[in-house]
């Protein structure tokens, strides 16, 4: 891959991640399925434990899915009046080859709760570790876990 090539795969893998970030704050399921590998693999146990007291503040979103359409349209674990606003930065992408990629994202989550809730809003810092394919198609997402460096509610 010459340097033109490896920065345009850059910057398709950037858009990449922005658009799971609307499309998971949106709650757009087909866009967050449209930027998946068919056989992909989604990790996000723990995503919401703070890992300085091992308190799971979301246990409802422990999961790991499994393929494309493991992505619902509806996830339980979002309730209708969740609201999240995910900002990812900081990127640092490594082409391996035509086909493949890998890339650490920085980033903060806030996760907004209806009244009631045990907490009203869960602010988190952490990091996406992900690795990526192209199989003649355009980027997607192969595999995705979330390291978390900080978590706070309110």
């Amino acid at each position: 891959m010459d340097v033109i090539d490896r920065l345009a795969a850059i910057e398709e893998i950037r858009q990449l991640k922005a658009r799971y970030f609307r499309g998971v704050d949106d709650r757009d399921a087909a866009l967050v399925r449209s930027i998946l590998a068919e056989d992909c693999v989604l990790d996000y146990r723990g995503c919401c434990t703070d890992p300085a007291t091992g308190v799971d503040h979301f246990p409802a979103m422990n999961t790991v899915m499994k393929g494309r359409e493991a992505w619902a349209d509806a996830p339980p674990s979002q309730g209708p009046h969740l609201v999240t606003v995910h900002q990812g930065h900081d990127p640092d992408i490594t082409i391996e080859s035509a086909g493949t990629a890998r890339g650490i994202w920085a980033f903060t989550d806030r996760l907004f709760l209806p009244p009631g809730g045990p907490f009203s809003r869960l602010t988190g810092w952490g990091r996406y570790h992900e690795t990526y394919v192209n199989r003649g198609d355009g980027w997607r997402i192969l595999t995705t876990r979330i390291e978390r460096l900080r978590v706070e509610v309110e």
